[in-house]
């Protein structure tokens, strides 16, 4: 290395291979900048280290030979009815894994980026800064905030950053609530339409772009101005499951008069009505990046053609 020359920051993601983590480990593995290693647990394989979060003495190990500077904590429970009927399973990779990462972590000297939702919130009074009062309606919600406290618990040498829907390129359609949807809508028939839900409003924010708005963060971080606190990244542009599914209908060519709006809540588990978080504080740091809805779907459903065609 030349004089001067400063060594890359190594950059561990933990959950590596989930939608959003993978995103993450690829933006950061590209730029010069970074050394990552990417962690995961059911899908470890090649380039992915298995790790279980829940195992405190195997975290312990993990940051004892890789010693990362910093730790994305991209890892979680995501799924808000799994969250409601399986209360301990949440807890353990919500809250009590986010506590036992941020232990490590201090131990270490090592920072933490950990990755939170919009449903902290009850969807009453959008836009939401991210001081605002959370209130969350569901387990999930409550899971997600609880990790948050548990990490202010142990430092305050990170980053929580809190996120609406995501969709980006897929492994498979049930990554995204954005493609879950799907398969309905191609079995959809004038007997028996899809019935999609048109009165929550989400703003669906693209995977790749969150991958660049981390890395940014990180590269603070790593020239020692680090993004500390509580912070929000969001698309802008509001719509409903609905809206969704007719962007859907027209890229796959589907018939749209097959599918039907749902005007009123019918989710088992309550959902906010609109959760829209005000990105302000990273734009104000130049921080972001937003690709248009219809384009980041466009390369989404591009690269799964490929993928299953592959």
């Amino acid at each position: 290395m030349n004089d001067g020359e400063r060594a890359p920051w190594r950059v561990a993601v933990l959950g590596a291979s989930g939608l959003l983590g993978r995103a993450i480990a690829a933006e950061l593995a590209a730029s010069a900048g970074f050394e990552v290693v990417s962690t995961a647990m059911s899908r470890a394989g090649e380039g992915l280290h298995r790790l279980d979060l829940t195992d405190t003495p195997a975290l312990e190990r993990f940051f004892d030979t890789h010693r990362p500077r910093t730790v994305v904590l991209a890892a979680a429970e995501r799924r808000p009815d799994i969250c409601e009927h399986e209360p301990a399973r949440a807890r353990a990779l919500n809250v009590t894994a986010v506590e036992a990462v941020a232990r490590a972590a201090r131990r270490h000297e090592c920072r933490v980026l950990a990755i939170s939702t919009d449903y902290v919130f009850d969807g009453r009074d959008a836009p939401y800064l991210p001081d605002a009062a959370p209130h969350p309606l569901n387990a999930y919600g409550q899971s997600k905030l609880d990790g948050e406290e548990a990490l202010w618990s142990v430092t305050r040498d990170g980053c929580v950053l809190r996120l609406p829907l995501l969709y980006g390129p897929l492994e498979a359609l049930g990554e995204s609530a954005v493609t879950s949807f799907i398969p309905a809508l191609q079995r959809a028939s004038a007997q028996h339409p899809a019935v999609i839900d048109n009165w929550a409003i989400r703003y669906p924010t693209f995977t790749l772009d969150i991958a660049v708005v981390i890395r940014q963060i990180l590269e603070r971080d790593a020239a020692g101005r680090p993004v500390d606190g509580t912070h929000h990244w969001s698309g802008d542009e509001p719509m409903t499951k609905y809206a969704i599914a007719l962007n859907l209908a027209e890229r796959l060519d589907l018939d749209p008069s097959l599918i039907v709006a749902q005007s009123t809540p019918t989710d088992a588990t309550p959902r906010p009505f609109d959760c829209h978080l005000d990105s302000s504080s990273l734009e104000a740091l130049g921080i972001g990046k937003r690709t248009p809805f219809k384009q980041g779907l466009d390369l989404v459903l591009g690269n799964w053609a490929v993928v299953q065609t592959g």
